[in-house]
């Protein structure tokens, strides 16, 4: 599937909106132990895109795909916030949702953008990213691609700066869920498809309690470096 140049811009985790900040439970996933070398952190990643990253996918695939309509964005949004059960998860998801919105504006300005702005100030993180993709000319299932891919290689990366781990050995691992990655782009764009037009309640709403706890429980650290 060729990428849209401009998603690259989008998947970048040095674009300053501040999605190096976040390690999406690897923290605290360290702290616990339950992260600890590559193959205890390539079953951490596996996990994340299967259940967390699927649902990203699915709601930026949704966004990109309303987007071309220009409508509907409170109610996409509280589809959002429904599965995303822990607060501690949905503060980061708004967090990070907002601070891309306000640079998406400037890098890519788009009446519709603007008015998810205007409707939803602070949005969830795939509904920004959606709305944001298809203003930089990308396809749903490229937006899905990007979601699925930000599930996972911020995590990554947060747990090579906590553990020291090889960054070699990690692309490695990123590469080696490649496949991965492209079966739940597909996957959430087809099911984003399907619910078009306004049955978003037939989005993917997979749990995953491990990260929801893995959240709670770093909302609550004393000391943290990342902010999720």
């Amino acid at each position: 599937m060729a990428m849209n140049p401009a998603l690259l811009l989008l998947a970048d985790s040095r674009l300053p909106a501040g999605g190096h900040a976040h390690s999406g439970g690897t923290e605290q996933a360290v702290t616990s132990g339950a992260v600890h070398d590559v193959p205890s952190l390539a079953r951490f990643l596996r996990g994340r895109l299967h259940t967390a990253g699927t649902v990203a996918a699915a709601l930026t695939a949704a966004a990109c795909i309303q987007a071309a309509t220009s409508s509907g964005w409170v109610m996409l949004d509280a589809e959002a916030d429904a599965r995303t059960a822990a607060p501690a998860q949905r503060e980061a998801s708004r967090t990070q949702g907002r601070l891309l919105l306000r640079v998406a504006r400037r890098v890519w300005p788009s009446p519709v953008l603007d008015e998810l702005a205007r409707d939803v100030p602070n949005p969830h993180h795939p509904i920004t990213l959606g709305v944001a993709a298809h203003a930089a000319g990308a396809t749903p299932e490229e937006a899905a691609m990007a979601a699925a891919y930000h599930a996972i290689s911020g995590p990554a990366t947060a747990a090579v700066r906590l553990l020291g781990l090889d960054p070699v050995a990690v692309h490695g691992l990123m590469a080696d869920l490649t496949p991965d990655l492209t079966a739940v782009a597909a996957q959430a764009h087809l099911a984003a498809a399907d619910a078009h037009p306004h049955l978003w309640g037939t989005l993917p709403a997979y749990s995953s309690p491990a990260l929801d706890l893995l959240a709670e429980q770093h909302a609550r650290a004393e000391v943290r470096l990342f902010v999720s």
